[in-house]
């Protein structure tokens, strides 16, 4: 699914429910709670350079938060790649912000 690219409107700001930087974004669907809450998990190639610089910087951080609470002996029991693992970057947007397939 494709977010829409719109104008953002005063309301939008009051309910913080979409942002300049949602506009294009593609993902898969994870949940429907109903048309005003659909949690989409976005594809990282379709994010702008400045989302993509924030979630690459989020990512070390929680590395680095990951790697600092985590015991030795629990390290041992994990691969490579749950240790260098990517977070899933979701969106929550309304139905009508999605574009119709």
């Amino acid at each position: 699914m494709r977010v829409v690219s719109r104008p953002v409107t005063e309301e939008d700001r009051k309910k913080n429910r979409y942002f300049e930087h949602m506009a294009g974004l593609v993902g898969t669907v994870q949940n429907a709670y109903n048309d005003e809450e659909i949690s989409v998990q976005v594809d990282p190639s379709t994010m702008g350079t400045v989302a993509a610089d924030v979630m690459k910087q989020a990512t070390l951080r929680m590395r680095e938060r990951f790697q600092k609470d985590t015991s030795e002996e629990q390290k041992k029991s994990l691969t490579k790649e749950e240790m260098e693992f990517t977070p899933n970057y979701v969106v929550l947007v309304r139905a009508a912000d999605l574009e119709k397939a």
